[in-house]
């Protein structure tokens, strides 16, 4: 039997968990040994080297020689009787019995890493596909206290592992419209984490039509991340995106831009394009985008939108995963001849494969990450602010531990159908709360479709270009650690 190669990192074993960190030890969920859930536990595709086979469990890429491609096939067909002989059994890591990284214990709820401030619930626009109601959340329009935002870091402080990175984001609405109180937290966190043994970061979504020279010189002056929110050029920017009065938001996020290059730019800077059924084909967009000068540029289809006909259905998201696709493969031709091509989804989505990543949970949202209201009320993300099912205490009271666990343990992927059957769920982990919410699991084919590309993409850049992954960490974060691998599936 040929020695099946691994072309990935395979992740180092779970290991034992203390009650700190609140990561699970490995339990007695086995591999299978039947047939019909094999599926579930891998996952066979094809790039221009050969076949290959995605292993669920640690996200393991492996090569296949010929004669064991079709065992597998026909393990993995729901209505074959072939089983996987043990010797392949053996060299994916799926022997019966052995335990496995991800069981179906929930996580413990884990300490803070980041935590985001609605300093404005309210927004100088009006798109069309807004989830937030401009900011307000269903509510009326609201802006964040000094004492309340000061308090909010204090929590974020308080609640984080000694020694920690943590990031204080602001949101909104439109958080520039509160630009000052942005100002003078960013200046008491920059002084309070040291204080006590913490190292901040900070990121700031916004549509960059309110960007005043003082505000760059701050985002240049301290660790900013910053996303913009961009469709397109002005004649697609402008048709969802709107101003009072008919002014272009595009005009205002170029004159923003302008403010950046002339009084400092933040560390980093993204743009994030959000994509609707009516919008069309996104490579002329991404290009143009990308032209502007951003460090990274994303896509992101709109699932829950106060107006149907601007939602992604099943139909829909078949033509967003063919521009999708044709997106990717036009990155994956800039790096493969050494050019540099930030299309965000797909460079997550390598990374994440690279690293090995797999999670039970889409986000951290929840566990390392929470979003205070600005009334200062604690909610799972930004995204569900005002939310009562996903409540999470307050910045004066603390996160109510009972609310996350119980978040944490409904959500697991492993726990949730059809989920547990999907050999996409370590990557993808559920989908967003939010979306799941108001409109269940409208894009998982798409979802499933994107992984099985950018698996195949991660073949073919590994072969032309594994300098390209040098620079990655070969360490895989813990689930709910803050980040956001659903970034993967989007």
């Amino acid at each position: 039997m040929s020695v099946l190669l691994q072309i990935g990192r395979r992740p180092p074993q779970w290991p034992p968990a203390s009650a700190a960190d609140g990561h699970p030890e490995p339990g007695d969920q086995h591999a299978p040994n039947a047939a019909p859930g094999a599926a579930a536990e891998a996952h066979l595709f094809h790039s221009a080297h050969g076949a290959h086979l995605f292993v669920v469990d640690g996200s393991r890429v492996y090569d296949l020689p010929g004669e064991v491609e079709e065992q597998v096939r026909s393990w993995l067909d729901p209505g074959g009787v072939t089983g996987l002989a043990p010797g392949p059994l053996a060299d994916l890591g799926l022997v019966p019995g052995t335990s496995r990284r991800i069981d179906g214990r929930p996580l413990d709820p884990p300490p803070l890493s980041a935590l985001s401030l609605n300093v404005m619930q309210a927004c100088n626009m009006s798109c069309a596909y807004c989830y937030a109601d401009e900011g307000r959340f269903g509510g009326s329009a609201r802006v964040m206290h000094r004492e309340v935002a000061f308090a909010a870091v204090d929590r974020l402080l308080a609640e984080s592992r000694p020694g920690a990175d943590v990031v204080v984001g602001f949101m909104g609405g439109e958080p520039l419209l509160a630009a000052d109180l942005v100002g003078e937290v960013t200046a008491y966190a920059a002084r309070a984490a040291p204080a006590v043994g913490r190292r901040v970061r900070f990121s700031l979504t916004t549509n960059l039509t309110e960007l005043r020279p003082a505000d760059a010189r701050l985002l240049a002056d301290h660790p900013f991340a910053v996303s913009v929110s961009l469709d397109g050029d002005r004649e697609r920017n402008d048709a969802l995106r709107r101003l009072p009065g008919g002014a272009s938001s595009y005009d205002r996020v170029r004159a923003g831009l302008d403010v950046f290059a002339r009084h400092g730019r933040p560390r980093h800077l993204a743009a994030r394009v959000t994509v609707t059924p009516t919008g069309g084909r996104l490579l002329d967009v991404l290009d143009h985008v990308i032209g502007l000068g951003f460090d990274e540029v994303g896509f992101a289809a709109v699932v829950a939108s106060p107006d149907p006909t601007l939602e992604f259905t099943g139909s829909r998201f078949e033509t967003f995963l063919e521009y999708m696709v044709e997106c990717g493969e036009m990155a994956l031709r800039e790096l493969v001849a050494g050019r540099r091509y930030p299309f965000g989804n797909f460079e997550t989505a390598l990374a994440q494969i690279h690293r090995g990543s797999h999670r039970p949970y889409p986000c951290g949202a929840g566990a390392g990450y929470l979003s205070a209201a600005a009334n200062g009320d604690l909610f799972a993300c930004h995204r569900l602010v005002d939310d009562p099912d996903f409540a999470m205490g307050s910045v004066t009271a603390g996160p109510d531990h009972t609310a996350r666990a119980a978040h944490l343990a409904r959500g697991h992927v492993d726990r949730m159908s059809p989920c547990r059957s999907c050999w996409a769920r370590y990557l993808c982990g559920g989908g967003c709360y939010h979306e799941v919410a108001r409109r269940g699991r409208p894009g998982c084919d798409y979802i499933r479709g994107w992984l099985d590309f950018c698996l195949r993409a991660y073949v073919e850049l590994s072969a032309a270009r594994p300098d390209y992954f040098a620079g990655l960490s070969a360490t895989p974060a813990p689930g709910g650690s803050g980040s956001d691998p659903t970034t993967v599936a989007r």
